[in-house]
């Protein structure tokens, strides 16, 4: 896949490459800090063009992804598809504020011409056709650049796994500091957002797997409520929690690309909301003790939403270790019923979690790294029809929601905020991931939004809050994150440190 991107590259690229610090100095403005509204306005001044923003990320995608290893595929024919905005835009007949914007999908997306492997190498052949939601993407104009690299199989394939690892694209490695891991399972569309290769991104998540890249990247995600994105043509892990969502630099650009994945046009009206916190009453759960560098990014926070005009409130959700009991073996089960059937529309990939177990085994790269102990847990699972089962699932659904309704009902709250992550931790394969804390399962479970935006720093490692409430309170959770993100203005371009001192 990676000498594809080299060959494709090596044709796209015309201009002299960008340095990993340069933003966008060829551009002539700066490329990191630009929003979408930003960049149109400039097409529609006709001082930027599609094309050449498309070719910008194109230059960065050569030169800064070597050291971060984030992007496993670049689409052949992203030019063409600029160069059709630029067009359209011409006439008069832009499709609205994502019309010629580059943007980058998780490579577990079905993409029509790319391979959309879940980073496995058993999936190297295309599908026949575009997810629904890439679908919307084309219809707004959006230039689909590539794909970018993710944990493999969504970090459901191993209890020693590595985020940020594939067989397909290798080790994604954090922008910050490069020997420090990125998170999972969107890994590779976090980095990429965090180290300028595209406007915005795509991750997916079931628990977890776009907030706490965002956080660690330091970078904007959003894991909307369940359904208001199509998960049609996703690589799955569990239909009950799944769902694709925004990465962006900024909480404006998260806000667009949300409104054009889940078919609601182009509405940016977040981008005026920096007095949205005032008046709000927002709970903080701390998760205090883990990591002392997260208390610390939290107590700076909750000064920041009381700078904005918010009323703090501390609580404690309920349920929280019952909720993780039954999660887990409702996932393993789920797991192989949704992954066959994905599967079984899928060309030239097997059709089975057994046939993917013996692939795996037979493969020279597949498990040189780590194990299959989850893929072997789901092939032994019982049916989706199994009592037990149905009982698992019921109970970490409604508890999840009880633990965030009942809180927001208690204390009269607008929103929860939470840690999404500790700083990153060190990439070890041999040793796996050292997650520390994270805040994501409430809502994951529940299928309530959650959003994160960069809080702080710990030395040169990043540390997000993230906002969650109740089903489709997603508008809302933009607006409070895009007041943060005024109040606070945390987010740093990375500097790909090679390590920490």
């Amino acid at each position: 896949m990676r000498s594809l991107l080299a060959a494709v590259l090596a044709v796209l690229l015309v201009a002299p490459p960008a340095q990993a610090g340069d933003g966008g100095a060829a551009l002539g403005f700066d490329l990191d800090g630009a929003t979408i509204p930003d960049l149109v306005h400039r097409f529609e001044a006709g001082t930027l063009t599609s094309v050449d923003l498309t070719r910008a990320y194109l230059r960065r995608i050569a030169t800064v992804d070597r050291r971060v290893r984030s992007v496993v595929a670049v689409d052949p024919t992203a030019l063409a598809q600029a160069e059709a905005g630029d067009r359209r835009r011409a006439r008069g007949g832009a499709r609205g504020p994502l019309d010629g914007i580059p943007v980058l999908l998780k490579d577990n997306i079905d993409t029509r011409g790319l391979a959309s492997t879940a980073g496995s190498r058993a999936l190297r052949v295309p599908p026949r056709d575009d997810a629904e939601l890439v679908g919307r993407l084309r219809a707004a104009g959006a230039v689909v650049l590539g794909k970018t690299n993710l944990s493999e199989w969504a970090n459901f394939r191993s209890t020693r796994s590595t985020s940020g690892w594939s067989g397909v694209g290798g080790q994604t490695n954090n922008p910050h500091v490069l020997d420090r891991n990125p998170c999972g399972s969107s890994s590779g569309s976090g980095a990429a957002v965090a180290a300028s290769l595209a406007q915005v991104a795509v991750g997916t998540e079931t628990d977890g797997s776009i907030v706490c890249p965002a956080g660690q990247n330091g970078v904007v995600g959003l894991k909307p409520t369940l359904g208001a994105v199509s998960g049609d043509g996703i690589v799955p892990i569990s239909a009950h929690q799944d769902t694709a969502g925004p990465m962006a630099r900024h909480v404006v650009d998260a806000a667009i690309l949300m409104s054009a994945l889940a078919g609601r046009g182009g509405d940016h009206a977040v981008a005026a909301s920096s007095d949205a916190l005032r008046g709000a009453r927002v709970g903080v759960w701390r998760k205090a003790g883990a990591s002392p560098e997260a208390d610390r990014v939290v107590r700076e926070a909750e000064q920041a939403l009381r700078r904005a005009g918010a009323t703090v409130v501390e609580v404690e959700l309920p349920y929280q270790d019952r909720i993780e009991a039954v999660e887990f073996p409702a996932l393993i089960t789920e797991f192989r019923h949704d992954l066959e059937r994905y599967l079984a529309d899928r060309p030239g990939a097997p059709r089975t979690l057994g046939e993917l177990i013996a692939f795996n085994e037979r493969d020279p790269v597949e498990l040189g790294k780590f194990g299959q102990e989850l893929f072997l847990a789901a092939r032994d699972a019982p049916p989706v029809t199994d009592p037990v089962y149905l009982e698992q699932r019921r109970t970490a659904t409604e508890l999840a929601r009880r633990s965030i309704d009942e809180v927001l009902a208690e204390h009269r709250l607008d929103a929860v905020m939470a840690p999404t992550n500790s700083p990153a931790w060190r990439t070890d394969h041999a040793a796996g991931d050292a997650f520390v804390l994270g805040s994501s399962t409430p809502a994951a479970v529940a299928g309530y939004p959650n959003v994160t935006v960069p809080a702080g720093f710990a030395g040169p490692l990043p540390v997000g809050v993230s906002f969650f409430a109740g089903r489709d309170a997603d508008a809302r959770l933009l607006r409070f994150a895009a007041a943060f993100e005024h109040a606070t203005k945390a987010r740093r371009v990375p500097h790909y440190l090679p390590t920490l001192p």
